[in-house]
């Protein structure tokens, strides 16, 4: 494992990448979950090119979706939850319930903020998408400040 930090409008990202140099984590500055030190292995700021260069072009305005290799952990179920995540247009929100019943589970809604929650791979696996099903900005991972801003920054992206 190697990372590096970034400076985005967001605040500090860190990008984590696997041996191989794909993308397996990347964590916003204060972010729930945010791992321990150790876990990130050593820095080095040449790692994920390709990410940096595609943030760079998203908080830029140029950019709405992202096409860089990716490498998250976790279970069969979150990995099904991210790439459900990962379907959603930039701009737009689905609800826990909307996602949990495309899966094909309805009644998981639960299980799809839980696996929602542990999203390594914030901003390009777009959890902040995710709404309640009222429409109203729930928890987020990254919190709902930051959240609420990649929401508004992605319809003024979907504009141009």
């Amino acid at each position: 494992m190697k990372h590096r930090t970034i400076d985005s409008p967001v605040g500090t990202l860190t990008l984590v990448v696997d041996d191989a140099g794909t993308l397996c984590a990347l964590y916003t500055d204060g972010q729930k979950y945010f791992p321990l030190p150790e876990a990130l292995g050593e820095r080095d700021d040449t790692v994920a090119a390709d990410a940096v260069a595609q943030l760079a072009e998203y908080f830029a305005g140029e950019r709405a979706d992202f096409d860089v290799e990716l490498a998250p952990r976790g279970t069969a179920f979150q990995q099904e939850v991210w790439d459900a995540l990962r379907a959603i247009p930039a701009g737009e929100t689905r609800s826990y319930g909307e996602v949990a019943a495309a899966l094909g589970r309805p009644g998981a809604s639960r299980a799809v903020g839980a696996a929602t929650g542990r999203n390594p791979i914030s901003i390009i696996v777009p959890c902040h998408r995710m709404v309640g099903a009222s429409g109203a900005m729930t928890g987020y991972a990254g919190g709902v400040d930051r959240k609420r801003w990649l929401l508004d920054h992605e319809r003024g992206v979907r504009q141009l």
